[in-house]
């Protein structure tokens, strides 16, 4: 039996939705939708710190501006807290987490920012002051990704045992999305190559809840003329619900996708149909495509 294809979109409510994110919904959107697959929407709302008030909605009522259709309801892993508890209590259970009070500072100093698992065998009690790390392994560090091919991160930096909670309490990203992805049935991950190098520590977690790992899909970056990738960090301007079609073609393009030859597709819903019958994946770069911005910041072609 073909297993149905479940992919999803997670954007973090940083800010308001940007072109870098609009690619990575995009092709996460036409990959599934022209393969019959459920396209799920979740906000990844764990880190109060880097997040801006109203920017959930706002992205929300961006994407549907822009004629996506999510399956289901949206998920927020703010809400998700006990489920991300249960997961973490199953990996002490397997005695795969440690406690570790290091500062990056004292990490910084220690070994140039790479940590060196002082603490792995410790034995610290956790009196709310300290990290939870897992013991990762190393050959997890090879993978295949269906527009890289093989890819390998190998280097001490990518291999050191990594936080799954961290000091001031909060979940670490590295754990939240590989919980929810296990618990919503997410088999394909389509996402920008930026979050490439996790994919290894994704992938042990995987192993560690005795799960099969999803197909991976990374999309080439946007970036600015200078190499950096095109963020809210970087604060170029928001995607507009008014120009909806002019970007969605923008990120069609981006994707390496020839336009349509008609101007007549005015309407974001019809463009989004057009593009997913006409979409083809091997068309797609794996290398990071520079966009010229305006002095206001705004992508020109």
């Amino acid at each position: 039996m073909t297993q149905k294809w479940v992919g999803r979109f997670a954007p973090t409510p940083s800010g308001p939705l940007h072109f870098g994110s609009l690619v990575a919904a995009l092709g996460s959107y036409l990959i599934a939708r022209q393969r019959q697959g459920q396209w799920l929407l979740r906000i990844e709302d764990i880190d109060p710190p880097r997040e801006m008030p109203g920017a959930a909605q706002d992205i929300l009522s961006t994407l549907e501006a822009f004629g996506f259709e999510w399956d289901g309801p949206v998920t927020y892993q703010s809400q998700r807290t006990a489920a991300y508890e249960q997961a973490l209590d199953l990996l002490h259970s397997k005695s795969l987490v440690y406690q570790c009070d290091c500062s990056r500072k004292i990490v910084i100093e220690r070994n140039d920012g790479v940590y060196d698992k002082y603490c792995r065998n410790r034995d610290l009690i956790d009196i709310g002051d300290s990290a939870i790390r897992i013991k990762f392994d190393p050959t997890f560090a090879k993978f295949n990704d269906e527009i890289f091919g093989h890819c390998e991160f190998n280097q001490q930096v990518f291999c050191q045992d990594f936080v799954v909670r961290r000091r001031d309490g909060l979940f670490a990203y590295q754990l939240a999305v590989v919980v929810d992805d296990i618990d919503f049935g997410i088999n394909h991950i389509v996402r920008g190559a930026d979050i490439l190098d996790s994919t290894p520590r994704q992938n042990f977690l995987y192993h560690c809840f005795d799960k099969s790992a999803p197909s991976y899909f990374h999309l080439p970056l946007v970036t600015d003329e200078s190499g950096h990738k095109y963020s809210k960090s970087k604060f170029f301007p928001a995607v507009e619900p008014a120009k909806a079609c002019e970007w969605i073609l923008k990120a069609y393009i981006h994707l390496g996708q020839k336009p349509p030859e008609t101007d007549q597709i005015d309407k974001p819903d019809e463009l989004l149909n057009w593009a997913v019958s006409n979409f083809e994946l091997n068309k797609i770069s794996k290398q990071p495509i520079a966009y010229p911005t305006d002095r206001g910041g705004e992508i020109t072609t």
